[in-house]
């Protein structure tokens, strides 16, 4: 529908409307194709930025004469429904700014939208003082086609059942590492740090409590699922403690590099398996086939410990066997 768009969450993105000229229409446009592929009703709010198209989106929802869409690019009708917009659903203000703003008697998104930045900034912080520009209509904040990278990767998960040996902990702590691996070559990164933890259930008051973490630098940046499972192995045995019911553990990933771009140690030689990009690309296009897993004995077979999903909501949008038959 647009040449630039911006995901922002999963149910909501930004698009570049530069060269459109009736924008009302596109809102509209939009609203109906979404509606005929998707079946889901969605608001379009139009305006210069991103924080004044939030404020036409808010207008969107809030009143059903305008049909699902609002275009605040006329600066009157802008200042129209910023006047009757409470300034706490402002993209930007939370609870705490809220408070703050009323007390100083500003309560609506047009009273913010006329205050001196230089006294935002002085009273608030930055943050705030970019969302005024925004409300002035002064674009800050760029539209991002790329999400930014993940900064770090967790995985982790509650038993079904307590955990008291060591060879169940391995298993599960493998499973969660080849997830994280999976998630980490999605990325194209390639991780420095790798960590691993697993507690206690804190509401069973009588059981011995415990709270362990352990991390270990990797010589080399790897996405290697095997490089990465030698790691967590003996970050586990570390960490665990008999005689303990474990009931979560996870596997963090950190400290990200892109391909080719760490400088090596001067002493020690850049150590990669032969074949391990090639190799895990394999197996990444094979379990996303649908025909198979290819898994590390590592993670276990039977997966005792592994969580309950009896009331695991069906998978309509996405699983072929499970849509929904109309007799």
């Amino acid at each position: 529908l647009a040449p630039k768009v911006e995901v922002y969450s999963i149910d909501e993105a930004f698009l570049d409307l530069t060269g459109l000229r009736d924008l009302e229409k596109f809102g509209h446009e939009c609203r109906e194709t979404i509606d005929q592929w998707v079946g889901m009703p969605v608001c379009v709010g139009i305006g210069p930025t991103k924080t004044l198209a939030k404020v036409a989106n808010y207008g969107a929802k809030k009143y059903p004469a305008t049909n699902g869409v609002v275009d605040v690019t006329n600066q009157e009708r802008r200042r129209k429904l910023m006047a009757i917009m409470p300034v706490r659903e402002v993209w930007g203000v939370g609870s705490r700014i809220n408070k703050k703003l009323n007390s100083l008697g500003i309560t609506t998104a047009l009273q913010l939208s006329e205050l001196d930045t230089k006294l935002i900034k002085r009273k608030f912080s930055s943050v705030l003082e970019r969302t005024l520009m925004e409300l002035k209509g002064y674009p800050c904040i760029g539209l991002k086609e790329q999400p930014t990278t993940k900064k770090q990767i967790v995985v982790s998960r509650t038993f079904s059942r307590k955990i008291t040996d060591l060879n169940s902990m391995n298993e599960a702590i493998s499973d969660y590492t080849s997830r994280a691996c999976e998630k980490l070559r999605k990325e194209d990164q390639y991780c420095k740090m790798v960590s691993v933890f697993m507690r206690t259930n804190y509401f069973r008051k009588q059981d011995k409590q415990y709270h362990g973490s352990m991390s270990y630098k990797l010589h080399s940046p790897t996405n290697d699922t095997r490089d990465i499972l030698r790691a967590t192995k003996m970050l586990s045995e570390e960490v665990f403690r008999k005689n303990i019911n474990f009931i979560k553990a996870g596997v963090m990933l950190s400290d990200f590099y892109d391909e080719g771009v760490y400088q090596g140690d001067l002493f020690r030689a850049m150590s990669s398996r032969s074949g391990s990009k090639e190799l895990m690309l394999t197996v990444d296009k094979i379990n996303s086939s649908g025909i198979g897993k290819i898994t590390f004995a590592a993670q276990g077979i039977k997966k005792t410990w592994s969580m309950k999903r009896f009331l695991q909501s069906p998978r309509y949008l996405t699983n072929w066997e499970e849509i929904p038959i109309v007799k």
